[in-house]
């Protein structure tokens, strides 16, 4: 009976220590395929994920307050790059999961078209897009109005949300026409689910580098750490893909 009652304190000890409760911080334009990620990963390692989702400016903040993340999705590589140097973030853990796509997109069916001519065209009264001095989206549609020559001319339509997911209420809400937004927020088996869009040649803005850090917090344990290889991994590349990203 004590033998037994030993084996099953054993077995019970080696089930703790395997299963763990990841806590990450991901990027809003990340949720889709953090979702299919996590419950891939779940089912294969047997720990579970508590993902929170938000913007890669408030989630430094939180870190640097003490907020008990294990693992930083950002939506740029410069985050986890001053985390890392700040002593937040363990060196050497920090790589790119993903490289996303910037989109201009509208709810109107045939209002953008693939080229991106609407945008000279003057006849929209709102340009919707994260503020570009937190994210690296915003930054990312300055950039591209700047390569355009239409900054300026534009600036007048703005409509600055907080992040990314603000934007794409702005524009599916209607009070903007349209919108600097991520591909994966529109995109959907291999085409732009709803609306119209014209996704924007990379060469006419900075790569959009989204780094992923193991931070201080989950050192040494082994479920942040299966979690940022699950990562690399085909099944989670696959789904990264196939929300519009690049890798």
């Amino acid at each position: 009976m004590l033998r037994q009652l030993s084996l099953a304190v054993v077995l019970l000890t080696a089930a703790s220590v395997r299963s763990d409760e990841v806590s990450v911080a991901v990027a809003a334009n990340f949720a889709a395929p953090m979702r299919k990620i996590a419950a891939e990963f779940e089912k294969d390692s047997g720990h579970a994920i508590v993902a929170s989702f938000g913007s890669t400016g408030k989630f430094y903040a939180q870190i640097k307050a003490g907020a008990p993340f294990e693992v930083l999705l950002a939506a740029d590589d410069e985050t986890p790059a001053r985390l890392e140097k700040e002593g937040d973030g363990v060196a050497g853990s920090r790589f790119t999961y993903a490289v996303g796509k910037l989109v201009l997109w509208s709810r109107k069916e045939g209002f953008v078209d693939d080229q991106g001519a609407v945008l000279g065209r003057n006849d929209f009264q709102h340009l919707a897009l994260p503020n570009p001095r937190l994210a690296p989206y915003g930054a990312a549609g300055i950039q591209t109005l700047q390569a355009l020559g239409l900054l300026d001319r534009l600036q007048s339509k703005f409509v600055t949300a907080e992040n990314l997911a603000q934007t794409y209420q702005f524009v599916a809400s209607g009070n903007a026409e349209l919108g600097f937004v991520a591909l994966s927020q529109v995109y959907r088996e291999g085409r732009i689910a709803a609306g119209s869009g014209w996704i924007v040649p990379s060469k006419l803005h900075e790569p959009i580098r989204q780094d992923a850090l193991l931070l201080t917090r989950g050192k040494g344990s082994p479920g942040p750490a299966e979690l940022l290889n699950y990562l690399r991994s085909d099944k989670a590349r696959s789904i990264i893909r196939s929300h519009g990203y690049e890798l």
